[in-house]
């Protein structure tokens, strides 16, 4: 059964463009609220411990090094189907593949610098949530 909620964090490269108020307007606009969110810097050890399902692969150090290059913003957002339609909001992971519209297709620079996380399952989404968050944060 489908949850409410997904997790999404707004990466480096939408900090440092400018694009935290774009982004947040998409996914308030879309009927998402937001439950939880803060303003941080993942550290060396966090983005580690966070894409630890990446560790084999060859792009794992580059990924870590780019999510600890500058501030993100980690969010909690809750809709019907959340998951589902937040996946399909941020479009395709490499944006000259993601639809029209979507959020990669408008602010992500490369396949590397894709502007957003969207949790890919219900499981990942509470997983990553409390990742991020503690009980009290969580509205």
């Amino acid at each position: 059964m489908a949850t409410n909620r997904t997790f999404t964090m707004l990466k480096p490269d939408s900090i440092e463009n400018g694009n935290i108020g774009n982004i947040l307007q998409m996914i308030t606009e879309a009927g998402f609220s937001i439950k939880a969110m803060k303003y941080t810097q993942l550290s060396d050890a966090q983005a580690k411990e966070f894409y630890a399902v990446h560790a084999e692969r060859p792009f794992y150090g580059e990924l870590v090094e780019y999510m600890t290059s500058g501030p993100i913003v980690a969010a909690i957002l809750e809709k019907d189907n959340a998951v589902a339609d937040f996946r399909e909001m941020i479009g395709a992971t490499d944006p000259s593949e993601a639809a029209e519209g979507t959020i990669r297709a408008k602010y992500a620079e490369n396949k590397g610098r894709n502007a957003v996380h969207g949790s890919d399952s219900d499981e990942n989404a509470e997983i990553e949530g409390n990742f991020h968050f503690t009980a009290a944060e969580i509205f």
